[in-house]
């Protein structure tokens, strides 16, 4: 009988830990991006650890008009995307350690393993739904301000 709850025990215990860390609550942030149109506003998760930025937008079906995921990478390097396991177009906005736009990929392929790289470093990438770049007048130059660039909001 005493095996038997060990045995429960430490099933519990790996049926836990097995989850992963993407299901804990990501902290959030305002991200904003001077647009031509004015500000754009979006409250975005915020993915600053391996495994966090590793699952990002996987296996979302929803996501808020404005909403999205923050990638903070903490220095500039070149970073690559994909959308595996992704069932949302998205808009991957490639953001300089200034805040500056750097170069946006519009309207992603869902579940697509097609590597989407940025052209130079970069400190985050902000994923939003696809189309809403554009929507909102957002472009390349444009300057985005949150915490992590040093001009918060």
């Amino acid at each position: 009988m005493r095996s038997l709850a060990t045995i429960l025990v430490a099933f519990t215990i790996l049926a836990g830990c097995s989850r992963g860390d993407h299901t804990a609550p990501l902290p959030t942030t305002k991200v904003v991006i001077d647009t031509r149109n004015g500000p754009a506003v979006f409250t975005v998760e915020v993915a600053a650890d391996p495994a966090s930025r590793e699952h990002g937008l996987m296996e979302r079906t929803d996501l808020a008009p404005d909403a999205g995921m923050l990638f903070d990478f903490q220095q500039p390097a070149f970073e690559t995307f994909w959308m595996k396991d992704t069932p949302l177009s998205l808009d991957m906005l490639f953001i300089r350690q200034d805040g500056t736009v750097s170069t946006i990929v519009a309207n992603t392929i869902p579940y697509s393993e097609e590597k989407i790289p940025s052209s130079e470093p970069v400190r985050a990438v902000l994923e939003i739904n696809g189309g809403r770049a554009a929507a909102l007048g957002i472009e390349p130059g444009d300057k985005a301000h949150a915490s992590i660039f040093g001009n918060r909001p």
